[in-house]
């Protein structure tokens, strides 16, 4: 039975690649068992295409790849099968990945004290950056005052506890 493209998994595929992987989804939860050669021809795109998109999902382990012998010309292909049960093992493991990484970047902006010009386009330097320049930006050449990043922190803990407490894919 085809999927639409509520499906998690061409959901998933569309966000990690784009238009091409939604073509891609939508063909493999319709034509199970696919070669690659096969997928090319029903969607129309060219063959590289089609093959980095199955290796990028099957790396993802969102696809499974069966490998048997063509019986026309005798060497072995894959034939590719959407796995919609990985699908929410993986999103789990992409939110804590983000989770891990917010709560890292919390910890830093927590930890250390910061200075800034207050150009946008200027950096932010650590304490002991601002001491060895002098408490002047290397960039635009003001006066490096403290940062008060008291918003960021907020900001990164809001966004770590939505990913934290989310409790659907959708």
């Amino acid at each position: 039975m085809p999927k639409s493209y509520e499906d998690s998994f061409i959901k998933v595929a569309g966000l990690i690649g784009g238009p091409d992987y939604i073509v891609i989804a939508k063909t493999l939860s319709s034509a199970e068992n696919s070669t690659d050669e096969e997928i090319a021809i029903l969607t129309d795109l060219k063959i590289n295409v089609v093959r980095k998109c199955l290796y990028d999902l099957f790396g993802r382990s969102l696809i499974t790849g069966i490998r048997v012998r063509d019986l026309k010309r005798g060497w072995f292909v894959y034939r590719w099968k959407a796995q919609h049960d990985q699908v929410e093992p993986f999103v789990e493991r992409q939110k804590n990945k983000a989770a891990l990484r917010l709560k890292q970047r919390l910890n830093y902006e927590s930890v250390n004290e910061f200075y800034h010009c207050g150009n946008l386009t200027c950096i932010k330097y650590k304490f002991n950056s601002a001491v060895q320049v002098g408490f002047k930006c290397q960039v635009c050449n003001l006066t490096l005052n403290l940062y008060d990043n008291a918003k960021l922190k907020k900001a990164l803990d809001w966004k770590m506890n939505e990913i934290i407490t989310e409790d659907n894919v959708d």
